[in-house]
């Protein structure tokens, strides 16, 4: 599926449950923590459970609930399970590239699910293939799997440890072993994972989970416990849980759409909740750009709680004006600018007695391509409002990203190509202003030192963690 949207997009969510008896049944929660995470992808989803010295998987493109009918779900029994959502880029290689990937062979069998993108992957493939091993996909997750296999000897903690070492880039890895499941974030953290832990830890039926966010946990009928460290490693399994740091001190770059639009709205990664810091980030707008209106509005979903913080720093009434609909899926917008716009007119409407003869501030998370605002505009105007002033919770963003989201080329960014006037000025609206960095990252941030945690901002600077091509 082609990105024709006005998004940003995630790549995807993995999710994986470790019981700690070989009776108990890991797929039930893994079901529900997929769906938890159905956000972060649409198009292909998998589970892959660990059972009778085997590994099982079925996978599929299409949504969760759709592929996962109570005959699949009653076939994938197993005491451990790893699951993945995926929001693909490719029309023509969707299936091929779901995951999670299982490769077995003469000492075992392992499955992988990743989220985020390898910034050596290629190197890597080439280095498999002149040895020998062949791929089926374009995905950066068949490189780790056949990476790992291809170390087996040494022993799974070893080849997994081993490649996590030699793989640079971004990455939430879970690794299904048959008798263990592994967690890695990359050495910057700009992936997120997080431990939760189900049961009382007294009596059977006890457990761990790990996962792209805490609302999955919670949903799958685990208690979040702690967000994987930058660069840490975690096994569970049924003996112990180990930890351990698998690489020097590196700069934290927790990637900021996290918080500004990709997690789901009850999560916290890395200590922040993400519902407070889209207020937050509301606040600080209303702070730094306010503008004489009578109702303030959110683009649906992510943009309503800044618009909430909005109203309260600067006293304006807060309304609802736009109903997106949530039963449009991105397999109906087709490629090309006209249908992109023709899309937006079926996924949000006005309401018209909330608008008519007002001036409106409209509160969106981002503008990538500008074919929402410009459409938003229009119909919030034809709906009878006097004014639209656009104000956005994130800096303009200008770069593509090399780290797991699905960005447009850097031409087709518009705030790249233009400045915030002439911007302002094609889109109709009587005026744009955007959230400073620095009230990004204190929206994010809650120390003292705003930004000193550490946040990527690539996509608004150019200037990333680690080394990317370009």
């Amino acid at each position: 599926m082609i990105n024709n949207d006005d998004k940003l997009h995630e790549e995807c969510g993995v999710f994986g449950v470790f019981c700690s008896e070989p009776e108990q049944d890991a797929v039930l929660p893994m079901y529900y923590g997929l769906f938890s995470l159905q956000h972060r992808g649409q198009e292909s989803a998998g589970i892959a459970v660990s059972r009778d010295n085997g590994i099982d998987i079925h996978k599929e493109v299409g949504l969760v609930g759709n592929i996962f009918n109570s005959d699949v779900l009653a076939k994938l029994k197993g005491s451990a399970a790893v699951g993945h959502v995926r929001y693909s880029t490719s029309e023509t290689d969707l299936l091929e590239n779901a995951q999670p990937f299982v490769s077995r062979f003469k000492l075992g069998s392992i499955a992988v699910v990743h989220n985020g993108m390898l910034t050596n992957a290629d190197t890597v493939r080439e280095l498999l293939e002149d040895a020998g091993i062949g791929f089926t996909s374009t995905s950066d997750s068949e490189v780790i799997v056949n990476l790992i296999a291809k170390n087996y000897k040494k022993g799974p903690e070893k080849a997994i440890t081993d490649t996590i070492k030699f793989i640079k880039g971004s990455y939430a890895l879970l690794v299904l072993t048959e008798n263990a499941l592994v967690g890695a974030r990359d050495p910057n953290g700009i992936r997120p994972l997080c431990l939760g832990q189900f049961g009382d830890g007294k009596s059977k039926n006890n457990g761990w989970m790990l996962s792209s966010e805490s609302c999955a946990i919670e949903a799958a009928g685990g208690k979040y416990v702690r967000d994987i460290e930058p660069g840490e490693v975690i096994i569970i399994s049924r003996d112990q849980v180990l930890s351990f740091s698998f690489s020097e001190k590196t700069r934290r770059a927790v990637c900021t759409f996290e918080y500004v639009y990709f997690a789901r709205p009850d999560s916290v990664i890395d200590g922040i909740d993400v519902y407070h810091s889209r207020i937050r980030a509301g606040e600080i707008l209303g702070r730094e750009s306010s503008a004489a209106a009578d109702l303030v509005i959110g683009v649906p979903d992510s943009g309503i709680p800044a618009a909430i913080g909005y109203g309260r720093a600067t006293g304006t009434p807060f309304g609802m004006g736009i109903v997106k609909n949530k039963y449009i899926g991105r397999t109906f917008i087709n490629p090309g600018q006209v249908a992109r716009e023709k899309a937006v007119l079926l996924k949000h409407f006005i309401i018209r007695s909330e608008v008519k003869g007002k001036k409106i501030v409209l509160i969106d998370d981002s503008i990538v391509r500008g074919t929402t605002s410009k459409r938003l505009v229009m119909l919030l105007k034809s709906a009878g409002a006097k004014e639209v002033h656009i104000r956005i919770c994130s800096p303009p963003v200008r770069f593509p990203c090399y780290f797991g989201i699905d960005t447009p080329h850097r031409k087709d960014l518009i705030s790249n190509m233009t400045t915030p006037e002439e911007l302002c000025k094609s889109l109709g609206a009587n005026s744009l202003a955007f959230i400073s960095e620095k009230g990004l990252l204190e929206s994010i941030d809650t120390t003292d030192t705003p930004g000193e945690c550490g946040f990527c901002l690539g996509c608004f600077t150019g200037e990333y963690p680690i080394p990317v091509g370009y």
